[in-house]
């Protein structure tokens, strides 16, 4: 048996886990730069607002109908999901993280007499401990979960947050509930295709007559999804692969023609690239500079340079991936300057384990970045934020447009929030 726990509405109930007073009031919380909404509560749902949707466009709305926004707070948002993971792991070490607010869980060789009251604890405990409101779904395979968590998470009053999916009858009966796009991974695209043919629902999905049109437009992942349908396992959860890259990008928050602020971006950039490689114990052999334009809105206005090189030797030394991506960005700006840049980023790829770097014989790095690298580590975990910075790099780590930001209740000591008895 698999269970899927998804956060509802995570990113607005972490907002309103330090505000009781929005408790049962509308809020929205914004995407990067105070873009567009990516959250919102059932509240602000139910007065109409659209996922997705500009901000500068909906801001009068906003403010008529009395909704609170929210710029993103990731630290906050990162923290909250890790309680909840941990929880998790507390009722089956099998465990998927499958996004920051959802997980799957596979219950082989765990007994359990009442799926549904086991889902209910895990329900109440998070809300307990974290205040996170969740929904689970139970069902025997993967696939099937999710459609019993979008039940739990429809019909609250009758599943009380959590459905179970433990007979034919029930899953014929979900199926033929479910609509055809809400089916996990059909996207809007193949969602078009197949209500085209006449498949409105998920049961119209698994029949016989549909497997040809089914396997010549999905491959074989659309025949793994009608068996997982039909109650057959074989999507198993997915261990934590390799990582081939890592990639740290951003917008700005207008666009930018002179050179130094660039710069200093992706210098910032190229920094966290380098932190997260020591974090995972990874070094990188290839260092990738992204600048990208847009004059207008639309996707096909959109142009992307990039520039790549390849160190001979590997390395997570934020002065040695700083330096190299300054003198990638350095000619890509040469080649495209006059151009009024919206974004930029640094990717490193071919990344091998710590332990397995190899020296070369003739170029090396200096062997005092790493004594430095983990002084600069440990003083900034000490202290907390990215205290000590190379000089390129800004005082504020992102410079993004985040006028709505809520305080670092857990991972700021400043920002703990103090409660007068």
């Amino acid at each position: 048996m698999y269970a899927l726990v998804d956060c509802n509405n995570f990113y607005a109930s972490c907002e309103r886990l330090f505000r009781p007073e929005l408790v049962n009031k509308p809020i929205v919380v914004l995407s990067n730069n105070d873009g567009c909404i990516i959250s919102r509560s059932d509240e602000a749902k139910e007065l109409g607002i659209k996922m997705g949707a500009p901000e500068f466009k909906v801001r009068q709305e906003l403010k008529a109908k009395g909704i609170t926004v929210f710029s993103s707070n990731y630290a906050l948002y990162g923290d909250l999901s890790d309680r909840v993971m941990e929880i998790l792991r507390q009722f089956t070490p099998n465990i998927e993280v499958y996004s920051i607010d959802e997980a799957f869980m596979d219950f082989d060789g765990v007994s359990i007499d009442d799926f549904h009251e086991y889902g209910t604890q895990i329900k109440n405990r998070i809300k307990k401990w974290v205040s996170i409101p969740v929904c689970v779904g139970f069902a025997p395979t993967k696939a099937l979960s999710k459609v019993a968590n979008k039940i739990a998470r429809n019909f609250p009053q009758q599943t009380n947050g959590v459905y179970v999916i433990d007979s034919d009858e029930k899953r014929i009966k979900a199926l033929k509930w479910t609509k055809i796009g809400d089916i996990w991974g059909i996207g809007h695209r193949m969602k078009k295709k197949l209500e085209a043919r006449g498949l409105k629902t998920a049961f119209d999905f698994i029949q016989p007559q549909h497997e040809s049109f089914i396997k010549s437009h999905m491959g074989v992942t659309g025949l793994r999804l009608i068996k997982e349908l039909q109650g057959e396992a074989v999507l198993e959860l997915e261990e934590l692969a390799d990582k081939k890259s890592i990639a740290t990008t951003r917008s700005f928050p207008k666009r930018l023609t002179e050179f130094d602020p660039i710069r200093e971006r992706v210098a910032t950039f190229a920094s966290v690239c380098a932190e997260k490689l020591r974090t995972q114990q990874l070094c990188c052999h290839t260092i990738s500079v992204l600048l990208g334009t847009m004059e207008t809105q639309e996707k096909h206005e959109r142009k992307y340079f990039q520039q790549s090189v390849t160190l001979p030797f590997a390395t997570h030394s934020t002065l040695t991936i700083s330096e190299a991506s300054i003198k990638l960005l350095e000619r890509l700006y040469a080649e495209n300057k006059g151009l009024r840049f919206h974004k930029a980023g640094v990717i490193v790829t071919q990344l091998i384990p710590e332990h397995a770097k190899q020296f070369n014989l003739f170029e090396a790095e200096n062997p005092k970045h790493l004594a430095l690298m983990k002084a600069i580590d440990h003083v900034n975990q000490k202290i907390g934020g990215r205290k000590i910075r190379l000089g390129s790099q800004d005082e504020k780590t992102w410079n993004m447009t985040q006028n709505l930001l809520s305080p670092r209740y857990t991972t700021q000591f400043d920002q703990i929030l103090t409660i007068r008895c």
